[in-house]
């Protein structure tokens, strides 16, 4: 490619994202990446360090085109990591049935307890704690139902990082709700914005207490059948 913003096109291509959903993962505007992508405006270092620290973009092709745009495949979304984490050179994450578990809490309340259905081997991840298959379509293009993510658990609210992607356990009327969302600040005290990237989902406020089980995506897989 010849300029920083047609690489920068390029990776969002062929991550499948549009303009609002790369911008969103930068923390920029619409406009603000439409004129990095037009060679208007100029990347900054900040968002240079996240696309290759959190959408696994090879440094090296990032400044000069040479190489492999990715450090892995790009199907394999480490971007929802966090990139100051030390990776592990391979590691057998365990895969659990929802089904088998009755649900997330107890999985994460008793996770040796529970006997994996598989595992899954991919080298120079950061360290997870397990891996379960995606329900509903609230983060799709990004992720669609049959999806795996790849999740380290949170022990406490206050370790959220605001706008990062998290599967949650939410009590809803007494009955458990899992779902995989953004996580951002409230206005409102005491609560969370749980962001979808689904356009067709609205954003929804809910309260702290509600949030029974929470963990940081750290990975996805994409699932393709074969008809």
């Amino acid at each position: 490619m010849n300029s920083m913003g047609d690489r920068v096109k390029l990776i969002r291509k062929s991550l499948g994202m549009t303009q609002e959903q790369l911008a969103q993962r930068l923390g920029v505007g619409k406009t603000a990446l439409s004129m990095i992508e037009t060679g208007k405006a100029r990347l900054s270092a900040r968002n240079r360090n996240l696309l290759v620290q959190e959408l696994n973009v090879n440094p090296d092709w990032l400044e000069s085109g040479k190489g492999e745009m990715f450090n892995a495949d790009p199907s394999l979304a480490a971007s929802f990591g966090r990139g100051a984490e030390m990776a592990m050179p391979l590691q057998s994450v365990p895969l659990y049935s929802m089904e088998a578990t009755a649900g997330l809490v107890p999985l994460f309340e008793q996770q040796s307890a529970h006997t994996p259905i598989n595992y899954i081997h991919i080298p120079n991840l950061p360290k997870c704690d397990g891996a379960v298959y995606v329900a509903g379509d609230s983060m799709y293009p990004l992720l669609k139902s049959g999806d795996i993510v790849l999740y380290k658990q949170l022990h406490d609210l206050e370790d959220i990082f605001w706008g990062d992607m998290y599967l949650l356990s939410i009590d809803m009327d007494g009955e458990e709700y899992i779902t995989v969302k953004y996580v951002q600040r409230s206005e409102r005290d005491g609560y969370v914005r749980l962001v979808s990237q689904n356009p067709h989902h609205a954003d929804k406020d809910i309260d702290m207490k509600r949030i029974r089980a929470i963990a940081l995506v750290k990975a996805s897989i994409r699932m393709n059948s074969m008809r």
